[in-house]
């Protein structure tokens, strides 16, 4: 079986980080509606979750 390894240059992964703190950010502000107790931040993703944990211990 043949794999298929697709190249991603540093503009495009600093484009893809970029994206997932500024997203972060948002969701910080503009928090999902989220039962008491609940995390605003989708659990599927977690780059975000990560990115928005390094921007906040950067806030403090």
């Amino acid at each position: 079986m043949t794999k298929i390894v697709r190249f991603a240059s540093k503009s495009e992964l600093e484009r893809q980080r970029l994206i997932r703190e500024a997203r972060a950010i948002y969701d910080s502000i503009f928090p999902s509606d989220v039962p008491a107790g609940g995390c605003a931040h989708d659990r599927s993703d977690p780059a975000a979750h990560e990115a928005a944990a390094e921007i906040q211990s950067k806030q403090r």
